[in-house]
């Protein structure tokens, strides 16, 4: 199989974790540099992705990155439509609702198990698969054969009280991606562990940039999802002579 590859061309790229934050900004910036876009999602269909689609020819694909058949069904289906995807973006965190403010006591084990099955082993799941793709690439030029994202949170790092459930989730896929960038690094593929320490503050259709629980961005207090997949975009050019593992990103004024 070449070093390059899709049906449109440009290089591919997959995100996983389809929203109108980091995902949608991804999208957006990764189509304006000339990429062939896909966006998976377990609702393909949803107004952010739709609007995605019609401006700016991302390509919707459902996905639900818990379930072994789900994740090899849409490598497929975007292997054989766009090609082998070079860049990969794990973007979901797998909190779920009910999840934080909870003593370890309190803690629901059907929340929690839900949340290490939609963080950690979605990510196993899609690093897994996105490794396997890029393996089976010829080794280009350049040594890189691809580049293996997974956003994170601060609780990779840090077990912050009443967020026990979290914190197992959060590093458990640090310590995966660790164990991946060791592995696949001398094999050409970059993986990068990106924790966001930060409530991210994307734009509304108003204009503000918000986040649902810490609320209107004010004096760059948030993580801007624009600026977040500049990182992105910058990690996934990087030479091999100085690959970053490691990109935690925060707000100026963040307390850490």
């Amino acid at each position: 199989m070449s070093g390059t590859s899709g049906n449109g061309g440009g290089e591919v790229a997959l995100i996983v974790g389809g929203g109108p934050g980091v995902s949608g900004s991804c999208a957006r910036l990764f189509a304006a540099e000339g990429m062939q876009v896909a966006i998976a999602a377990r609702t393909p269909d949803k107004p952010e992705l739709t609007k995605l689609r019609d401006d700016h020819g991302v390509r919707p694909f459902q996905c639900d990155a818990a379930d072994e058949a789900s994740v090899e069904a849409l490598f497929g289906a975007v292997e054989s439509e766009l090609g082998t995807p070079r860049l990969v973006v794990h973007n979901i965190d797998g909190r779920m609702k009910g999840i934080f403010r909870k003593r370890i006591t309190e803690v629901e084990p059907e929340l929690a198990k839900a949340t290490l099955l939609n963080s950690a082993f979605s990510a196993l799941l899609v690093g897994r698969r996105a490794a396997q793709s890029m393996l089976a690439l010829d080794l280009p030029e350049d040594g890189q054969r691809g580049t293996i994202l997974f956003t994170n949170a601060s609780a990779a790092f840090k077990g912050y009280p009443r967020s026990g459930a979290f914190a197992v989730a959060s590093h458990g896929k640090a310590g995966l991606a660790a164990s991946m960038a060791r592995e696949l690094g001398p094999e050409g593929i970059h993986v990068v562990h990106c924790p966001i320490d930060a409530a991210i503050g994307y734009t509304r259709d108003d204009g503000k940039r918000a986040h649902w629980m810490a609320g209107e961005s004010k004096d760059d207090n948030m993580a801007d999802p624009d600026r977040i997949a500049e990182t992105y975009l910058h990690l996934h050019r990087q030479h091999r002579s100085t690959w970053t593992f490691e990109a935690v990103m925060r707000p100026w004024v963040e307390n850490w």
